[in-house]
């Protein structure tokens, strides 16, 4: 595998400026790609995976404070970003450090003010990927949950299956964890010491699906993709009904050959990656009705593993209410509580139909706006009633009421789509129809609120 050097994408409208800082970083090493407006910014950030980026305030489309902004909401591991303004005053340099930049740049540009800040800013950068991956490191460390026989027999067959490997295809609806016994499967396999890289596979548009996939050469540039990311470890593919056909060939190739070329590049690439998918459509009925290519469908399903909806192993769920508690007291810092009895005995028999995502999402409800160590029948059954908004007479008030405007909207935006997208079977095509949404802003939306399809 090729090391990669750190990448810097160079937003400003001046071309000037934008060949000099592209000569002056070209010629300590860095990979450096350009962009002249606010548009041409955007699909570079998304096809070159930046590791920093020096951002001019003054742009003629979109300025850069706007882009700052809407990069921070959307993005919540965002690399640094330092301001560039040849205008530059107290409160600019104010109002884009609050926003989150880095740093800020006047112009004309110092030549050694502009290496070292470059310099800091990716020391910045690899302590955030680094971070983040102490976070996936402890959310590997979480073990499938359960005392059921299910859960049991499900966690015996992922380890003797972790000793080949053979593809598997984890089957089940949403929320019952596809992608956390994906990881067990991972966790216990040869491949545990390498990356394990999940994608959701309907967030990705098909216009970019297969530089995500399979990466990109740009005179002489190489912009890794997924497969590359996660060689030498697993490839989880979350919902793979969600991928659009050509990229479903270009896998099928891949995985035949174990190579695969990057797009604009003329070399094969090997990789060693065990690829695992889930699904929570019937997949032979997708292969039926031409919406995926049976060939892949095989490859992929050479051990198929059903996980059932909690509400058919409800007696786990005691032991993940007190998991999740402990969960959110040692990751979160949140005040400890403990369900009564009566509360245990009544989510027992609830029906539970976002599984074990919406088990996790109620603890944590209930421990950030609830008060006193003991978690009652009635205040769960107020959280329950209030979920999607129910603002019937004798309902409480949704909680999110209580939030600011925007992370509100935030709230409803996300239960709605995760609700549409339930009721359509999965399908990112149906989703858009069924909400009215053009497919292109949905898949942006989708990502932006980190909805898990």
């Amino acid at each position: 595998m090729n090391v990669y050097t750190p990448r810097i994408l160079v937003v400003d409208d001046e071309p000037d400026i934008r060949r000099l800082v592209c000569e002056i970083l070209e010629d300590e090493g860095y990979q450096v790609a350009t962009a002249e407006h606010a548009g041409a910014a955007r699909e570079l950030k998304k096809s070159t995976l930046p590791n920093l980026i020096l951002l001019d305030i003054w742009m003629p489309d979109t300025d850069g404070i706007t882009l700052l902004k809407e990069w921070v909401a959307e993005d919540a591991m965002l690399c640094p970003v330092v301001m560039m303004s040849g205008h530059g005053s107290v409160e600019a340099a104010v109002e884009a450090t609050r926003l989150g930049a880095y740093d800020f740049l006047e112009k004309p540009l110092s030549l050694a003010k502009l290496l070292l800040i470059v310099e800091r800013a990716l020391e910045a950068s690899s302590l955030q990927i680094e971070n983040a991956g102490l976070k996936q490191q402890l959310a590997a460390d979480i073990e499938p949950v359960g005392k059921s026989a299910s859960v049991a027999r499900l966690k015996d067959q992922l380890k003797r299956l972790a000793q080949h490997d053979a593809r598997v295809l984890f089957v089940g609806e949403a929320g019952v964890g596809k992608e956390l016994y994906a990881r067990y499967l991972h966790n216990n396999s040869a491949h545990r010491d390498g990356p394990f890289v999940d994608v959701a596979v309907g967030s990705i548009s098909p216009e970019n699906s297969a530089v995500e996939f399979f990466g990109k050469e740009d005179a002489g540039k190489v912009y890794p993709g997924l497969l590359e990311r996660a060689h030498k470890g697993t490839l989880f593919l979350g919902e793979i009904g969600g991928m659009d056909n050509e990229t479903q060939l270009r896998l099928l190739g891949a995985l035949e050959s174990s190579s695969f070329l990057r797009v604009g590049g003329s070399e094969s690439v090997r990789v060693d990656v065990r690829v695992v998918a889930s699904t929570r459509v019937a997949l032979d009925e997708e292969v039926k009705a031409g919406r995926f290519r049976q060939e892949l469908y095989y490859l992929l399903n050479e051990v198929t593993l059903e996980i059932q909806p909690l509400r058919e192993h409800s007696e786990d769920v005691p032991g993940l209410l007190s998991f999740y508690v402990d969960y959110f007291v040692s990751q979160d810092k949140l005040p400890f509580r403990k369900f009564s009895m009566a509360a245990q005995n009544f989510l027992r028999n609830y029906s539970w139909r976002g599984n074990v995502r919406e088990l996790k999402n109620l603890v944590q409800r209930l421990m950030i706006l609830g008060a006193g160590e003991e978690i009652e029948l009635d205040e769960v059954k107020t959280a329950l009633g209030s979920v999607l908004g129910d603002v019937a007479v004798g309902h409480a008030v949704p909680e999110f009421f209580n939030l600011p405007l925007k992370e509100a909207r935030d709230h409803f935006e996300k239960a709605y789509l995760e609700y549409h997208f339930e009721q359509t079977g999965g399908s990112v095509a149906k989703l858009s129809a069924a909400v009215g949404m053009e497919r292109t802003h949905l898949y942006r939306k989708l990502h932006s609120l980190n909805i898990k399809l």
